[in-house]
């Protein structure tokens, strides 16, 4: 196995954190919600997919792109999974700026892109319509800042534990992005009353400066909330567990005959 390059290696993070957040954020901003008018019964149908719908749509953004790139990176696409996993010593502190601007950026051109997206529809505005986190009266179901701390923490702390326990050698091959998709799925079944669900500060940050109406005066909840709760997480799963990977890294790896070489270098050459 090679260790791909750092460049690729940030090139698929910030690939798959904008497939995140434009998949995820993208279909509670342009899909959650859809009425047509009945013409025969005289009143309005409602055919968006709702809260179940958008939960379904962040777990298959994290499922698609870690099979797509989780091979090259490791399939964080978000900086509180890039955290965890360095303080479950399964991931280089020193390569942590790195990705976490990485998934930041990939975050920003994806709410870039809802939002400029979204101005096509006649009427929109992108005030408090572009599916940010927030807790008080930015919460879904007006929920307060210590709840939303406390329901970030306790979930993102479930997700790094589900991301380290599938992404263990014992677990069955192959299956770890199903069963990361579908616990991410199932966090935003839970929380969308809450926050809206974040446990992603990249998530949050993308879409939170395009929002407004207090989205980033209260992204610092989601940012701390989620960190602490992966590095709880980190520094516990393998006292919870007695599953000791810590000398295995949470990054991407590829064949060798899958890297590219010059054409005057020979491809079958040791390498």
């Amino acid at each position: 196995m090679t260790t791909p390059t750092m460049a690729q290696r940030l090139g698929a993070e910030f690939l798959g954190t904008f497939w995140l957040v434009f998949g995820g954020a993208g279909s509670a901003v342009f899909a959650a919600t859809f009425i047509v008018p009945n013409v025969v019964a005289g009143q309005s149908v409602q055919l968006g997919i709702g809260f179940l719908g958008v939960a379904l749509a962040f777990g298959l953004t994290v499922m698609t792109m870690a099979y797509a790139v989780g091979h090259i990176s490791g399939a964080h696409f978000n900086p509180a999974v890039t955290i965890g996993v360095a303080v479950a010593k399964r991931f280089d502190w020193r390569d942590v700026p790195a990705y976490v601007g990485a998934q930041v950026a990939g975050g920003l051109v994806a709410g870039l892109a809802i939002w400029g997206i979204a101005r096509g529809r006649a009427g929109f505005e992108a005030t408090g319509n572009m599916a940010a986190n927030g807790y008080g009266d930015n919460s879904p179901g007006g929920y307060g800042l210590v709840a939303v701390f406390v329901a970030e923490v306790l979930l993102t702390a479930v997700f790094l534990y589900v991301i380290l326990g599938a992404t263990d050698s014992r677990a069955p091959q192959g299956f770890a992005p199903i069963a990361i998709g579908l616990a991410l799925t199932l966090i935003h079944l839970v929380s969308i009353p809450i926050s809206n669900t974040s446990v992603n500060p990249a998530r949050s940050t993308g879409v939170a400066f395009f929002n407004g109406d207090g989205a980033p005066a209260q992204l610092w909840v989601f940012w701390l909330a989620p960190i602490i709760g992966a590095a709880i997480a980190g520094a516990t799963f393998h006292l919870i567990t007695g599953l000791d990977r810590r000398d295995r890294d949470i990054s991407g790896e590829i064949e060798p005959e899958d890297v590219p070489v010059p054409d005057h270098v020979d491809p079958d050459a040791p390498r």
